[in-house]
């Protein structure tokens, strides 16, 4: 008995059927879309940071513009505050006060010079004719007077620049209270002056009472 063999058409043609089968399912996975790697044209990595950076800028640009334009709107208007004083004019100034106002006070050189000077002008104008009532007024009155007056005009000077000492800007503590004590110690010596000039405090001496003629 002779064996009985498989047929081979079926085989064929189902293997054919397979191919056929395939073909079509590889074609469709080729024409499947896949995911897209690259972005848009208009939307490439490039172009975004140039825009980023081009928008950063822009804001800086106008944050600048912005200030100055805050900064010049200010000077316009007016609103510039200048920078602070050292507050050195008002230190010396005040010092400069109270030292005057004490000069005032005790006396100068000058006033010393300006008296010898009086009473050698009353010296050489009396000579030996003036009365003793003239010698005083002329010698010794005359010199009294121009002391006054000198120490009356360092006591003006004291007052007016004690003054623009609390007047000018200020960084110490003690400039103020210096500024008032030259006011005050140039008024007292200012008063001290217009009293000695008018013979307030002080007169000028007499001279004694002639003695009346004896009669022989």
């Amino acid at each position: 008995m002779n064996p009985t063999t498989k047929p081979e058409e079926p085989a064929d043609e189902s293997r054919d059927n397979e191919a056929e089968r395939a073909v079509p399912a590889a074609a469709d996975k080729n024409d499947a879309p896949g995911p897209s790697l690259a972005k848009d044209s208009g939307e490439s990595p490039g172009a975004g940071g140039a825009e980023g950076a081009h928008r950063a800028d822009g804001a800086g640009t106008d944050s600048d513009d912005g200030d100055d334009g805050d900064l010049l709107a200010d000077d316009l208007d007016g609103e510039y505050t200048p920078p602070p004083s050292s507050g050195l004019a008002a230190a010396s100034t005040a010092l400069i006060s109270v030292l005057l106002s004490l000069v005032a006070l005790i006396g100068t050189w000058s006033g010393k010079v300006i008296a010898e000077r009086e009473t050698l002008v009353g010296q050489i104008e009396l000579g030996q004719t003036g009365t003793a009532q003239q010698q005083i007024s002329e010698i010794y009155g005359d010199a009294w007077h121009a002391t006054a007056l000198t120490n009356g005009v360092f006591a003006v000077l004291a007052l007016i620049v004690g003054l623009a000492a609390l007047g000018l800007p200020q960084r110490k503590s003690w400039v103020q209270p210096f500024a008032v004590a030259g006011i005050a110690l140039g008024a007292l010596a200012l008063l001290i002056s217009i009293g000695m000039y008018f013979d307030v405090f002080v007169s000028l001496p007499e001279p004694p009472p002639a003695a009346p003629p004896t009669t022989g």
